[in-house]
């Protein structure tokens, strides 16, 4: 279909918009690009309902396995020991090896990984599985980024990219109710077989349907970006770590990941044995913030694409913006934590769990404005692999607090109320750095000077 100018081979495409990007934001290109959209949403979908399983099941494998609370907190941060290591180096090699083969490889190492875990195991083996998941599932967020990223311009990426994050809140609110289901009817080890299961169906569906788009082609050259600058195809290492907007993204993602890696490790059981929820009201009530967060995810990448588009600063939409949702996020979770149970409480735990997932996207597209677009894949992976240390330390920290609490919703809100301090206020320091519109325009006179 293309040629090697990144135009249509055929005069006859239609509806071509004149951009300085040539013929690659055409009708028919972003009609592809919404398909291909979708397909990388089920990806995430599959992706989030893996990470939160073993929450999900959690008290039904500390009672079947005779874990401490402490234990189970190393079995949920094994998921990410090496979730750093899977972002650097499969984005780093995602030109080299194709998205279509890259993100069906990553999914059938997920399927594979959990099989174990089908039949009777033991602490070591559970482990392991989650420790080869997380290796496989470290690069998932920045390949579909990265991807999606390449059928659409700039100034349209805000609302796929929130599309395909939405999976975030997505494959949680599926996959409670379902595997809760699943769990009380047969037993844990069922919930995986139903995961290998549809993680094998989205592999399939993927190498049918899915691939990289023109807009990052080799031959194609970026120069349309939210804020109006003009990006090189590469710039020095030096120059563009000494950006301050690319540590601070990564900075209130981690942050971010903070609260996520708690809402899918902890709260179902938080919900269960901190606040006495039954097992099936725990089920249920677990994906209101995965609802939440699922309609104010679509909701704020197409706000954020209207304020763009109307030439409001892109430090406000994806910088601001951002920073004070994942305060208010740090806030309603201490908030939480000192109210009694109730329909105060699951509003604050709501919004605890959901406003980091509402401008999630909003705050990865900001990447895409300081990047040159052949380094944007490990500069993803990179900042992934930052952020991924909240998961690291969040699930370890929150069980030890449990573990040493008078009682468990003592521990249990002693382990909320420092992590909501810990996410206020490195939110706060991130909102300060973000200014994607100063340095986008920083990088582009840096190469202009290169010559």
């Amino acid at each position: 279909m293309f040629g090697n100018s990144g135009r249509p081979a055929t005069a006859g495409a239609v509806h071509t918009v004149r951009n300085p990007l040539g013929g690659v934001d055409t009708a028919a290109i972003r009609r592809r690009g919404w398909t291909v959209t979708a397909l990388l949403l089920a990806f995430m979908v599959v992706n989030y309902a893996d990470k939160a399983a073993v929450g999900l099941a959690g008290v039904d494998i500390k009672t079947d396995l005779g874990l401490t609370n402490e234990q189970f907190g190393l079995v949920q941060s094994s998921f990410y020991w090496l979730f750093a290591v899977g972002a650097i180096v499969f984005t780093g090699v995602s030109d080299k090896i194709g998205a279509r083969w890259l993100v069906g490889g990553l999914g059938a190492l997920w399927c594979l990984s959990m099989i174990p875990l089908v039949g009777s195991t033991g602490f070591t083996v559970l482990i392991a599985s989650r420790v080869v998941l997380g290796l496989a599932e470290g690069p998932a967020s920045a390949v579909a980024a990265h991807v999606v990223h390449t059928w659409f311009t700039p100034r349209r990426r805000a609302l796929p990219s929130s599309l395909i994050f939405t999976g975030v809140a997505i494959g949680p609110l599926l996959a409670a109710p379902i595997l809760t289901w699943v769990i009380t009817t047969f037993d844990w080890h069922h919930a995986f077989l139903v995961l290998v299961v549809a993680g094998a169906l989205v592999v399939a569906a993927w190498l049918v349907a899915g691939k990289s788009g023109p807009v990052s082609s080799a031959t194609t050259r970026e120069r349309d970006t939210a804020t109006g600058a003009v990006l090189p195809d590469r710039i020095g290492w030096s120059q563009l770590l000494r950006r301050p907007t690319l540590w601070g993204i990564a900075l209130l993602l981690f942050c971010g990941y903070w609260s996520v890696s708690l809402k899918v490790t902890w709260l179902p059981l938080y919900l269960r044995e901190g606040i006495g929820y039954s097992p099936d009201e725990a089920g249920w009530l677990v994906t209101l913030p995965y609802a939440s967060g699922a309609v104010l995810s679509v909701l704020c990448g197409w706000l954020s694409g209207r304020m763009t588009a109307r030439g409001i600063s892109c430090t406000l939409t994806r910088g601001v913006v951002p920073s004070v949702a994942f305060c208010a996020t740090g806030v309603a979770m201490i908030g939480f934590t000192v109210v009694p149970r109730g329909v105060g409480q699951m509003i604050l735990i709501t919004l605890a769990f959901s406003l980091t997932t509402a401008v999630w996207g909003v705050a990865m597209a900001g990447l895409s404005d300081v990047v040159p677009g052949r380094q944007r894949g490990t500069v993803l992976g990179a900042v992934v692999a930052a952020h991924s240390l909240g998961g690291v330390i969040a699930p370890v920290v929150l069980g030890s607090f449990v573990d040493s609490g008078v009682t468990l919703a003592a521990g249990y809100g002693r382990g909320f109320l420092a992590a909501g301090v810990v996410i206020v206020v490195g939110s706060a320091i991130a909102g300060f750095l973000i200014r994607p519109d100063r340095d986008s325009h920083i990088v582009a006179r840096a190469a202009a000077a290169a010559g």
